[in-house]
């Protein structure tokens, strides 16, 4: 993305095909983990005891690569989608990188399959996660408040709460680039959209994933105590 905005040079059909396929496997990805995030979180909260016996090395692998599999799996699918198309005279995309929705507005052929493509398939692949995420909180919600300590609930509310906001984010946009009406788009709001995505999201999972680890804060607050005393000498 940093190379397309700062270089004057023409991106080739190959190379364009090649960011979407990674796209989409990414994000696919994402989605995925935000998923497993969840269900990690529903187990450690609503079966404690039994979560070293639930979230085994064995079943973490077994998630992940299940995972990768159907991220490559259906990136490849749209890639080749995508492919098959011809497109106009004009070959200037109007964003800041190769983007389902922009490569199909540019299009001559006939682009009703991949729309009906990204809508049925690709909406599986979206909600299915979702549906997942929202039964985990809906039992971590469930558990939490039958918790007596106010202490307690706030400290399981705030470890969920920068995971849900992640998943808003990530979800909201997505869903209203892809999943909504094609004569309801606009380039500005598409470019909107794919920065939350693919750039602000991104960047929040350190402070969400990272940030909340006490030996990270202990490091990070290290760190930022050292430079200012350099900066003091």
């Amino acid at each position: 993305m940093l190379a397309n905005t700062l270089s004057s040079e023409i991106m080739s059909f190959l190379e364009c095909l090649t960011q979407l396929y990674f796209l989409i496997a990414l994000a696919d990805m994402d989605n995925f983990l935000l998923a497993v995030m969840a269900y990690d979180r529903f187990v450690a909260v609503c079966h404690p005891l039994h979560y070293t016996t639930k979230m085994t090395h064995q079943f973490c692998a077994i998630l992940v690569t299940g995972s990768w599999v159907i991220a490559i799996l259906n990136a490849l699918l749209h890639t080749l989608l995508v492919a098959q198309l011809s497109f106009c005279v004009d070959n200037t995309i109007p964003h800041f990188f190769c983007e389902m929705t922009a490569l199909l507005r540019l299009s001559c052929s006939d682009t009703h399959l991949n729309e009906m493509i990204i809508l049925t398939e690709g909406g599986l692949i979206m909600m299915i996660p979702l549906v997942c995420i929202l039964v985990s909180y809906i039992s971590i919600t469930s558990a939490v408040l039958r918790v007596p300590s106010t202490k307690g609930k706030w400290k399981v509310f705030s470890t969920c709460g920068s995971h849900l906001a992640a998943v808003s984010l990530f979800y909201g946009t997505i869903i209203a680039v892809y999943f909504s009406p094609s004569s309801s788009h606009s380039a500005e709001n598409d470019i909107t959209a794919a920065v939350m995505y693919t750039v602000v999201t991104p960047m929040l999972n350190p402070f969400i994933y990272s940030l909340r680890n006490k030996n990270m804060k202990g490091a990070l607050t290290k760190m930022i105590s050292m430079n200012c005393f350099y900066v003091q000498q």
